[in-house]
């Protein structure tokens, strides 16, 4: 039997460039009149959260859908029912003039994919649940009952292939991390090995059937396991001389800006190496809100194979290609509370106009003046760079200063403010912190390391690292590696800064997202810093906090796991994460997972300390962790109850 080989077998990487853009080379798959793969533009799509039953309202929402730019549009199909409904909804659709590609999500039900692919160009069925249902049970297979059960899958499935090919439709095998059957968790365990080898099974079949109008993907609420899980199976099919295209996207992404941070980090990723066909932004939002997020991380790589190519500095990279399949997190020395195993440090930037104590608010300190008493919150900055400025009143405890060295300089109490010099004034100057230095070094000057290697061993530096360059991540890790080729191991802080309009915070978000946060899920960074002071230092605060706790290497606030609704969804997810949110995100490190059914609640949930799952009509299950604590809870009671559930296990914060 033939499976994806393990870290310690790989004999090649994702890509065959680290430093060079270039979208990955696929097969073409045809879905309706819209192609898909590495020859045509990479497609958005998004799926509909009205009941499939509601023919009317469904329609009426793709085409809202289509409006805002979706290229595919997905619906479910629980049953046969639903699945025989799509064709009415394609019947109106046509009656509008409105010819979108048709997808029929299926989860445990083979009959109402074969009915779906007789009336829509595509459809994706889970393996984890097309032909098994999850028990949580560990089980010890030989290797014939493996492949017994591998004969049981090819009779659930090949009938579909059969139709599939009759009727021209398309089809993805979509693995869920949440949803990955009991095989093979006991087999590979609950890791992005097991998510190729889930996909991969079905793959074989439908290859040995000769049937290739496939499109692969491989979800995950967590990006790091996501993004780990599609490299992986890139460097299977390449193994295997398989070009199948790829649908990215994070699944349970949540809503806000938290959902979109995480969102653009694991899509980002993998765009960013030229992996990815089509994408699918999951908010618990209204699905034409997903679009535009979608349209803004494809257009960044419109034309990115004419940019200048980055000159590769270092082959560390490819000489240690476990870092991208598993982390690794860089090893740093410790200069102050940088690196080692501090956590990554937030700089706000206030070097345009020094600070009030009002606008450290923005920053997450809050002054109260009846009491004189700083306060701090979760979101609280570590540094504030002040450039030319110098502090008018006392900085809050837990706050420090950096200052650019002539002004450094003056300061008679150093013991909470520190230089950061630009290269020209490190060569030219000796008086340095005894403390902690930063030095502003970019990429196109990483050829002066040598020379200045001597000072910065010294161990009390922290290097605040900017590309200049259009590919911003490809050039940070290019950078990055040489850093550690030269053993130097001092903390880098990412020097983020981006040629927008004025106020383009949401294409801010989306870049630095997937610039730093691609880099930090790969166990590279201790700190980030928008070099921009002109922009608004709170949403910049709350987004580089946001970064961090996406890449889960600073958790400063509740996480929240939250699917984006569907057809399925049993109540109104919008509103009941809201209500969650709004009585629980004071819970700095809990993990609540909030999910409209059950067809990827419990898996998704093994990553969340407790979970509130529809399980009927008004009916809602609480989960902990895996486990079910109560079963039909009315709705108008559920909240209160996971609100007692997290307060029994001494998990509960009073305001």
């Amino acid at each position: 039997m033939e499976k994806p080989t393990n870290n310690k077998e790989k004999q090649m990487l994702f890509v065959d460039s680290l430093t060079q853009f270039k979208r990955r080379k696929t097969n073409t798959v045809n879905i309706g009149a819209l192609s898909m793969g590495s020859d045509f533009p990479i497609r958005i799509q998004s799926m509909t959260t009205t009941d499939t039953m509601n023919t009317l309202g469904s329609v009426e929402q793709i085409i809202r859908m289509v409006d805002a730019g979706c290229e595919l549009v997905r619906l479910t199909a629980p049953s046969i029912n639903e699945a025989e409904n799509l064709a009415n909804i394609k019947k109106e659709l046509a009656k509008r003039g409105v010819f979108v590609p048709l997808v029929a999500d299926i989860h445990f039900t083979p009959n109402a994919a074969e009915m779906a692919a007789r009336i829509v160009e595509k459809v994706r069925i889970n393996p984890g649940n097309y032909a098994d249902k999850k028990k949580f049970q560990v089980l010890e297979y030989s290797a014939a009952e493996y492949d017994a059960e591998i004969a049981r899958i090819r009779e659930k499935f090949v009938p579909l292939i059969k139709i599939c090919k009759e009727y021209g439709t398309a089809l993805r095998i979509g693995t869920n991390h949440g949803s990955l059957s009991d095989r093979i968790l006991s087999q590979y365990g609950d890791t992005p090995l097991g998510m190729v080898e889930s996909a991969m099974e079905f793959l074989r079949i439908a290859e040995d059937e000769g049937f290739h109008n496939i499109v692969l993907s491989m979800k995950a609420s967590n990006p790091q396991v996501m993004v780990q899980a599609y490299r992986l199976l890139v460097q299977t099919m390449n193994q295997n001389n398989m070009h199948y295209p790829l649908h990215l996207g994070v699944t349970e992404a949540g809503d806000g800006d938290d959902g979109r941070i995480k969102s653009a980090l694991g899509i980002g990723a993998l765009l960013e190496d030229g992996i990815g066909d089509t994408i699918r932004v999951s908010l618990t939002e209204d699905p034409e809100f997903e679009v535009p997020v979608a349209k803004s991380l494809a257009n960044r790589y419109v034309n990115r194979n004419n940019t200048n190519a980055i000159q590769p500095v270092s082959s560390w990279m490819n000489l240690n290609p476990e870092r991208f399949y598993s982390f690794q997190k860089r090893v740093t020395s410790e200069v102050y509370n940088f690196g080692g195993g501090q956590v990554p440090r937030v700089i706000a930037n206030f070097s345009k106009n020094a600070p009030t104590i009002l606008d450290l608010a923005a920053i997450g300190f809050h002054f109260d003046p009846i009491n004189d008493k700083w306060s701090m919150t979760e979101l609280g900055a570590d540094y504030v760079y002040l450039g030319e400025n110098e502090a008018a009143f006392m900085l809050p405890v837990g706050l420090k200063a950096i200052y650019q060295p002539n002004v450094w300089n003056k300061i008679i109490d150093k013991s909470n403010s520190f230089p950061l010099f630009n290269l020209q004034q490190f060569q030219a100057t000796q008086a340095f912190s005894n403390t902690l230095n930063f030095i502003h070094l970019k990429t196109d000057e990483m050829n002066e390391i040598e020379k200045i290697k001597p000072i910065l061993r010294s161990g009390k530096w922290v290097i605040v690292l900017e590309s200049n360059h259009d590919n911003v991540m490809t050039d940070l890790r290019n950078a990055m590696g040489l850093l550690i080729e030269q053993e130097i191991n001092l903390p880098i802080v990412f020097g983020l800064s981006y040629q927008l309009e004025k106020g383009d915070l949401d294409n801010t978000m989306l870049f630095s997202s997937t610039d730093a946060g691609s880099l930090l899920i790969d166990g590279l960074g201790d700190g980030i810093f928008f070099l921009d002071s002109q922009e608004d230092p709170k949403r910049l605060n709350d987004i580089s906090f946001g970064i961090l706790q996406a890449a889960r290497t600073r958790i400063s606030k509740t996480e929240y796991i939250s699917c984006p609704s569907c057809g399925r969804t049993l109540f109104d997810l919008q509103e009941t994460t809201a209500l969650i949110r709004k009585r629980t995100d004071h819970l700095k490190g809990i993990k609540i997972a909030i999910m409209g059914c059950i067809v990827n609640g419990p898996g998704e949930m093994a990553d969340a300390d407790y979970g509130y799952v529809g399980s009927g009509p008004g009916k809602i299950t609480l989960y902990k962790g895996k486990e079910v604590v109560k079963k039909s809870i009315n709705t108008e009671l559920a909240v209160d109850q996971l609100i007692d559930l997290i307060r029994q296990d001494g998990n509960w914060v009073e305001v």
